[in-house]
């Protein structure tokens, strides 16, 4: 029985691999609600999952320079990952666009960047949902290292980022 159960366990690992190989499975859109915090994964205009974000630390606004903690709003796109970065797993989103550099170079200052969705900070991964009572990034997008992790699997590189106020 014990086999039985493995080998249909390992069987669905490699189906849902080969989905993901072959783009099925994946999303097309990433949405992000700075107001309400939520981000959701889309799939043809249809909500595939959905999580609950803590911001940057002053989230109220769209950022206009380095260092001023607020996370982007516009349209950007996921531009690489990081597996090796501070916090577990990133995906890096591709602030500041042109218009972010345009704005930023208007008033004389830094749009700043690296800006991304990712994890929690390493080894404080036990920290889980409670990250979410308070906006503590420098800008970026954060989500619990279980829900990175299934973001990491379902975004691909290039895919659509909204974020709205």
């Amino acid at each position: 029985m014990w086999i039985t159960s493995c080998w249909a366990a390992s069987l669905l690992i490699i189906v849902s691999a080969a989905k993901h190989a072959n783009g099925e499975g994946t999303v097309d859109r990433v949405i992000v609600n700075k107001a309400k915090r939520e981000l959701f994964l889309m799939r043809a205009d249809k909500v595939v999952r959905s999580y609950r974000v803590a911001l940057g630390r002053n989230p109220v606004g769209p950022k206009t320079r380095q260092g001023d903690g607020k996370t982007p709003e516009g349209v950007y796109n996921i531009s690489g990952r990081n597996a090796a970065s501070a916090f577990h797993r990133a995906l890096r989103v591709s602030y500041p666009n042109a218009a972010d550099r345009a704005h930023a170079k208007k008033l004389g200052v830094a749009p700043g960047g690296d800006i991304m969705i990712h994890g929690l900070p390493n080894g404080q991964g036990n920290i889980g949902k409670a990250h979410r009572l308070t906006d503590w990034t420098e800008g970026c997008i954060a989500v619990t290292n279980a829900e990175i992790e299934e973001i990491w699997g379902l975004v691909r590189d290039g895919t659509r980022v909204e974020i709205n106020p």
